[in-house]
Parts: structure tokens; C-alpha cells; sequence
């Protein structure tokens, strides 16, 4: 029996961190899209369930193309069951506005919900305040199932800002649990979890943002119910990619010195022209460098879908240069040098202070 792992589609997501308002409007319609590719391409490898472990839409108020699209999606697809588990940006808004659920829609609550597929058991629930303290010792799985057990959260040993109910990975151990379908992180990760079984995280359809780089998709289970076990497949399915490209500029003096560096570093890798690229510069260079990450933007703007350039260099100065130096920069280094500034902020204090004494825009 084949299912899909996924999580964290976020659709109807504002998209407008990064982008333009005309790529934000595209890029939202590119992630209900790939939505719609992940259910046919379930369609096309006889997948019989598609598992959501939460988070199928970014904010309460959903719109009437993405509803529609999602309730499309399980109406025209009977064939395979779409187990659905709400996350912390779900809400009611999405099954309230149907009229009668459809049958192949799966819903989970405040309690353990199981759904069965011959031996293979597919259990759920929805974390909460109320159910917080006995959600590990109410989880009863039969040893001889295959047990598939989806929650939405983060692990208990993250150190995160944002308030969402922690997963303690040991206290689901021993559980007989095969495999732990979770929801809430947007990278991929799968590890043991015990000596029986494994947890995953899918991570995102899409990524959104640049803490969201790399290949994004969803995972791909095929069970054999008679040997017990589990063959498991990360599918990238994502229209477009984010990317990070460092770019040691280490001795440049010039924004074209920077950007030949730039083209160099592009030409080791392989990204589309439909992905979204930053550049961060790093290395060691002169205070007179001259680098102007606006223009390089603009330079390579033909290059990806999005660009965006930070500066990360670090400035070589040499305090002895500057002891007897009686010009108006000598004076403004030494000053800054002395301050009680950060190292990172007498860097950039200097940055400024050299761009505006040459004439230059900061």
C-alpha cells in the first residue's frame, strides 16, 4: 500500500517577504498548483491515502480559490483518502464553509482517532492545552499492526520562539509505532525512533522564504503489509527553489570585481532560471572597497526569478595605519575603533562613515 506524507502546504500564504506584488500573486497560485500536482501524481503511482500532518492552509481566512481547489482536489479523487490533520494555522474556516464533508475526507480531533487499511493503522491527533498531559499514555497501537501515527508540533529539545505544543520523541517510544508521520518543521528530516520505528518530517511543499532553501516535497511510503516494513521515498516536487550562494570577495576592490566573483559562483552550480537566489558576500576586504550590493542586484536581475545581495565582509584594518593619520578618515576610524560598538557595528559604522566621506550613496 502506497501513501503520501506531507505537511505545511500553507496555501493562501501572503508571499510578500521577498517578492513583488505581481510574483507574490504568481507564486501563491504556483503553490496551490503544486498541491494539485502532488494529487495526481498520487493518482498516476495508485497511492491509496494522502496524509496531511497539518498546517494545509497559512491563515484563517481562506480564499474561495483555495478552498475550492482543495475540496476539487478529494471530490474528483475518491479513490484515495486525504487524512487530515489540523496545525497551528489551520482553522474551522476551510470544513465550515462545506456543506457535507466528502467520504474520502479524513478528519482527526482532541482524541486519538484511528482509520484502518487492513493491518495497517493510521492514528491521530490534534494537540492541545486540554490534552496535553495524557496524550502519550492514552496512545494504544496493537504490536502486530503496522501503526502510522501523525501529531503536529515541534520536538521538545527545540529552542524556538513561536508557540506551538512540543512532541517528546520518548515518550512515544516503545509505543509500537512504525512509522511517525509529524507536521510543523519545514526542512526534511527523518531519523530512528526507536528500535522499531522512524519519525519524519516532509517539510514544506514550497519553500517561501530563504530560511526555506533546498529541495521541497513530500515523502512517498510503500508498505508491504506481509514483511512489515516500510520503503520510503523523498519526492521534490516544488515550482521553484530558494537558494543561498556564498561568494568569497576576500581582496576585492570594486562592485565589478565582486561581480565577476559573483559569476563564478553561479557557474558552479546548476539552479534554474526559476529560482530564487541570494547572495551573501563574504571574506575579508579592503576600507576602501567599493561595493555596491544595489547595483549588483540590478546586475544580475536576468539571471533567476528573484535576487536579493547582503553584504557579510569583514573589514581589514589595520589599527596601526591609522594611529598618526591626520586626515578627517583617521580621525572618523579611530574614533569608531575606540567606541563601545560591537565589532559588527564598528565594521558597518566604518562602512558608512568611508562611503559618505567619498561621496558616495550608503
Amino acid at each position: 500500500m502506497k501513501i503520501i506524507h506531507c505537511a505545511d502546504l500553507h496555501l493562501d500564504s501572503k508571499m510578500t517577504a521577498n517578492l513583488t506584488r505581481e510574483q507574490a500573486r504568481e507564486r501563491r497560485k504556483e503553490i496551490i498548483r503544486t498541491f494539485t500536482r502532488m494529487v495526481e501524481y498520487a493518482e498516476t503511482q495508485d497511492v491509496r491515502a494522502i496524509l496531511i500532518a497539518g498546517d494545509l492552509f497559512d491563515t484563517r481566512s481562506v480564499s474561495a480559490m483555495a478552498r475550492n481547489t482543495v475540496k476539487d482536489m478529494i471530490c474528483t479523487h475518491p479513490q484515495i483518502d486525504f487524512l487530515y490533520l489540523r496545525g497551528n494555522h489551520d482553522s474551522d474556516n476551510f470544513l465550515s464553509k462545506m456543506e457535507e464533508i466528502p467520504e474520502n475526507l479524513l478528519l482527526f480531533g482532541d482524541q486519538w482517532t484511528a482509520y484502518r487499511y487492513g493491518s495497517i493503522v493510521i492514528s491521530g491527533l490534534e494537540r492541545s492545552a486540554k490534552n496535553s498531559a495524557t496524550v502519550y499514555n492514552s496512545l494504544v497501537l496493537n504490536h502486530d499492526d503496522f501503526n502510522i501515527v501523525t501529531l503536529h508540533g515541534q520536538l521538545e529539545n527545540y529552542a524556538g520562539k513561536e508557540q506551538v505544543e512540543r512532541i517528546g520523541l520518548s515518550d512515544l517510544r516503545n509505543h509500537n509505532i512504525d512509522y511517525l508521520a509529524l507536521g510543523h518543521v519545514h526542512t526534511f528530516v527523518m531519523d530512528k525512533l526507536d528500535n522499531r520505528g522512524i519519525y519524519c518530517y516532509p517539510g514544506c511543499l514550497e519553500g517561501r522564504g530563504f530560511d526555506e532553501c533546498g529541495p521541497k516535497g513530500f515523502v512517498l511510503l510503500d508498505i508491504n503489509e506481509q514483511e512489515h516494513r516500510v520503503q520510503t521515498t523523498f519526492v521534490p516536487i516544488a515550482a521553484r527553489t530558494f537558494y543561498t550562494i556564498e561568494v568569497d570577495v576576500s581582496g576585492v576592490m570594486t562592485t565589478r570585481e565582486a561581480a565577476v566573483r559573483m559569476e563564478q559562483a553561479i557557474a558552479k552550480t546548476s539552479y534554474s532560471s526559476g529560482s530564487l537566489v541570494k547572495f551573501v558576500l563574504t571574506g575579508e576586504v579592503e576600507v576602501d572597497a567599493e561595493i555596491n550590493c544595489d547595483y549588483l542586484r540590478d546586475l544580475f536581475t536576468d539571471y533567476f526569478y528573484f535576487e536579493k545581495v547582503y553584504d557579510r565582509t569583514h573589514l581589514r584594518v589595520d589599527y596601526r595605519e591609522y594611529e598618526n593619520d591626520a586626515s578627517l578618515k583617521g580621525e572618523f576610524i579611530r574614533m569608531v575603533l575606540g567606541s563601545e560598538l560591537s565589532e559588527e557595528q564598528k565594521a558597518e559604522v566604518i562602512r558608512c562613515g568611508i562611503l559618505a566621506l567619498s561621496g558616495e550613496e550608503i
